[in-house]
């Protein structure tokens, strides 16, 4: 991938600590009501880009489990 493509990959990662700040600012209740807001659009919107994101990893998943023989996967071997 290129530095551009980086650029624009999703950070699920990123998405959580933020959602996770936005939800304390609003449950402090310190902020205005257009900040707030404000706020909760971008969280919606963090929430939605992250439910797209598990969707699109559940799908991965599902696409190598099918491809794959998982019987004989151990997944304790992964530790």
């Amino acid at each position: 991938m290129s530095g551009s493509e980086d650029d624009k990959r999703f950070d699920f990662e990123a998405a959580l600590e933020e959602l996770e700040r936005l939800v304390n600012r609003l449950e402090q209740g310190d902020l205005p009501l257009e900040e707030s807001l404000k706020e909760f659009e971008r969280g919606v919107a963090l929430t939605r880009s992250c439910q797209q994101e598990l969707k699109n990893a559940e799908q991965k998943v599902r696409k190598l489990t099918e491809e794959g023989d998982t019987e004989d996967f151990d997944a304790d071997e992964l530790v």
